[in-house]
């Protein structure tokens, strides 16, 4: 019998750590845009005993997703799927966050839901960003959760001139990413799954060492120290949230969203923390 395959997408520290708490006694399929990186995350996951293989992913292209997703599904049946996989305002440009941040979360919930086995469960991985402002307008909101992934970026609001910059569109594609698992998980139940969202605050990987090294520095520090926490989390906290969320005890949550952010939000809500409205709002 096949072993029970968990899908991680996105081969860095969040990935790996949550491919430790959830690989053991199943099959690991590591995906990730870059080959060099898969590799090296791959070895290091063989050398601690787990069971990997590779598969090179563009999650902004939905026919590398799909093509992931048939592959998993040839492995053995697919039980957990966690999407781990996004790029930052300083790495990269307003329509680069949109296809990778936004799209390719919109793709791969929609290409897992076609091979999710019964009792399986997903986790993307979001960002406290979806937070930090109100809610957008009810029909932007809406669009953004049932838009067919094929026509996402068409959307006039999603256009990057009215978008705005990249951290605009970052904190966008990050509200769009619990929306669409909010709506993700009507389609995972028909087929016996479950699926979540976390939004994690800073947590200490490279992406958030090029953001608190970029322009905004200064307010990440501030953000840390006015916090209730006081600190960075850890891609180990942000991988047992996963895996409760993946597991027997998180069976009776799904469309959920899970923030877990030091406390980031809660001083903003309270006034302690000042940002600016981002453009497209």
């Amino acid at each position: 019998m096949n072993k029970e395959i968990a899908v991680i997408v996105g081969s860095g520290f969040i990935g790996l750590a949550v491919a430790r708490r959830v690989g053991s006694g199943r099959a690991v399929l590591l995906a990730d845009y870059s080959e060099k990186a898969l590799d090296a995350a791959a070895e290091q996951l063989r050398g601690e005993g787990h069971d990997v293989a590779t598969h090179l992913v563009d999650v902004s292209d939905a026919a590398t997703v799909a093509a992931l997703a048939d592959a998993a599904a040839e492995l053995g049946p697919v039980t957990q799927v966690v999407h781990t996989a996004g790029v930052s305002p300083v790495q990269a440009t307003t329509e680069r966050v949109l296809n990778v941040d936004l799209l390719g979360t919109a793709l791969v919930l929609d290409e897992f839901t076609r091979v999710i086995a019964p009792g399986g469960a997903g986790v993307v991985i979001s960002s406290m960003a979806g937070h930090m402002w109100s809610p957008y307008a009810q029909e932007i909101e809406h669009a953004l959760a049932n838009t067919p992934a094929s026509e996402l970026l068409a959307l006039p609001f999603l256009q990057p001139e009215e978008v705005g910059n990249s951290g605009a569109a970052y904190s966008l594609s990050k509200r769009a990413n619990a929306l669409r698992v909010q709506a993700a998980a009507v389609a995972w139940g028909k087929q016996g799954a479950r699926v979540n969202c976390i939004s994690p605050g800073i947590i200490s990987t490279p992406l958030a060492q090029d953001e608190m090294s970029g322009p905004g520095a200064e307010g990440y520090r501030n953000m840390i120290a006015t916090s209730a926490a006081g600190r960075l989390g850890t891609p180990d906290e942000v991988a047992d949230a996963a895996a409760f969320l993946l597991g027997r005890q998180g069976a009776f949550i799904t469309g959920s969203d899970l923030l877990m952010d030091g406390g980031v939000i809660a001083a903003l809500r309270a006034g302690e923390i000042s940002l600016g409205a981002p453009r497209g709002q």
